[in-house]
């Protein structure tokens, strides 16, 4: 195999002969199978002609759009949507609840059913029920059906970010994996700076439920495109869901599974509160927006400093993260008394976000045989972390603590996170392991 790279995009081209200018025979005989065996080694695309790996990356990029524009915009959403069910805002919030649920319980799940799936089948296969699932979504009668349709949605959304990071990383050479797993991210924190306002505005002009239909043709275009551009590679024939369940059986999966939970709840119990907060606290609601923009500026930016680390320093990058996190959050009470401070503070409490790419890349290091469910868990914790952070916010604001207060929880839940992580580290240094490169 060669591998030919260059701006503006990397052309994968398969030979006969199976070699890895990458790593010595000694490096790859210490990989798990799934490394030994990339699947970019047989990949083309389902015109038969080599992958380019930056189109196959922009349609996995576009599906994390269009996930990201569906979870953020629902919650912006949320007022018109309560009135046209004929329900208030409370109990109109069960539907945010409801998506969550089905990532939570459909990663795990749709991971181990499609073991045996190609993973170009299966990114499509789901991206094509997300988007019956948002259409349906658009269509809800009522309430009830608006829970049902909300989890159906949330279901494909783990296994494909999941599955996805998986073939990103598969594409490049080691050393730029957490790079590649980043760019297709990249899609998901975008959504934040710019699909959720589009939807938004869209949900304001002509109605919510456009806002559930634009992100229906999002994913029918992914699939589309992942149809063309993913690589085509043969399934895994030796694959089963009993193979994946043994990831549950890891300690070391747990523990990144934990960092994730914990640590990345911080920036959910600040996240939540934001405009609240700018509004009570800061006294600017209308640099609302321009606040949760930066936040995805943070993100993005996050995210790509995170994955360059990471492919130099995996465990380091992953504690230096979790160590500015709380940092930063500890300083976010201070910083909400003036427009400029809050705004420069939570612009930084978004780079955490990157945290999410390097345990990602951490996971398949750790999980052996069982890649997809692990890497789909890895979603079901960060939306553990989704529940957790904003519920122990919700805590301390009850308590009288007052809005900002969500910074001092967001830095208990980072420094919770970082405690696991250096027990992970401990146990990967007595264990003389790789993956704390």
């Amino acid at each position: 195999m060669w591998i030919m790279a260059g701006p503006p995009a990397f052309v994968v081209q398969c030979s006969k002969e199976r070699k890895a200018p990458f790593r010595d025979a000694k490096a790859r005989s210490a990989d798990t199978p799934h490394e030994r065996l990339p699947l970019a080694t047989l990949a083309t695309t389902a015109a038969g002609r080599p992958v380019n790996v930056t189109l196959a990356l922009l349609a996995l990029s576009m599906g994390g759009f269009a996930i990201g524009t569906t979870e953020f915009a629902s919650m912006s959403l949320l007022p018109q949507m309560a009135a046209g069910l004929g329900v208030d805002e409370p109990t109109a919030g069960h539907v945010i609840s409801a998506y969550a649920l089905g990532v939570v319980v459909g990663a795990p799940v749709l991971a181990v059913a499609g073991a045996r799936l190609s993973r170009r089948k299966l990114l499509i296969a789901l991206m094509g029920f997300f988007a019956l699932a948002n259409a349906l979504s658009a269509l809800a009668p009522t309430l009830g059906w608006m829970l049902l349709f909300r989890f159906l949605s949330g279901l494909p959304h783990g296994a494909f970010f999941g599955v996805g990071a998986l073939v990103a990383a598969a594409m490049v050479p080691r050393e730029r994996r957490s790079q590649a797993v980043a760019r297709m991210m990249l899609g998901l924190t975008i959504a934040t700076v710019a699909g959720v306002p589009f939807a938004n505005v869209v949900g304001q002009a002509l109605g919510w439920r456009w806002g559930f239909a634009i992100v229906a043709v999002l994913a029918v275009a992914t699939a589309l495109l992942l149809l063309l551009f993913a690589p085509r590679t043969p399934a895994d024939r030796t694959a089963s869901p009993l193979r994946e369940l043994s990831a549950l059986a890891n300690g070391r999966v747990w523990l990144t599974l934990g960092i994730g939970a914990i640590g990345f709840g911080g920036l959910f119990s600040v996240y939540t509160y934001l405009a609240s907060t700018m509004t009570a606290v800061t006294g600017t609601p209308e640099l609302i927006p321009v606040a949760l923009a930066l936040f995805g500026v943070g993100m993005t930016v996050g995210t790509l400093a995170c994955a360059r680390g990471a492919d130099r320093a995996l465990m380091p990058t992953a504690g230096v993260t979790l160590a500015f996190s709380a940092l930063m959050l500890a300083l976010y009470a201070p910083a909400a008394q003036q427009p400029w401070s809050m705004l420069a503070i939570i612009t930084l409490i978004g780079t955490g976000g990157g945290l999410g790419t390097v345990l990602q890349a951490r996971l398949m290091d750790v999980a052996g045989d069982a890649q997809t469910l692990a890497a789909a868990l890895n979603h079901s914790a960060f939306n553990t972390a989704n529940a957790l952070g904003p519920w122990l916010g919700g805590l301390a604001i009850s308590a009288g603590y007052g809005w900002a207060s969500t910074g001092w929880v967001g830095m208990a839940l980072a420094l919770g996170g970082l405690a696991i992580w250096a027990v992970s580290l401990v146990l990967d240094r007595r264990r003389g392991a790789t993956a704390s490169r």
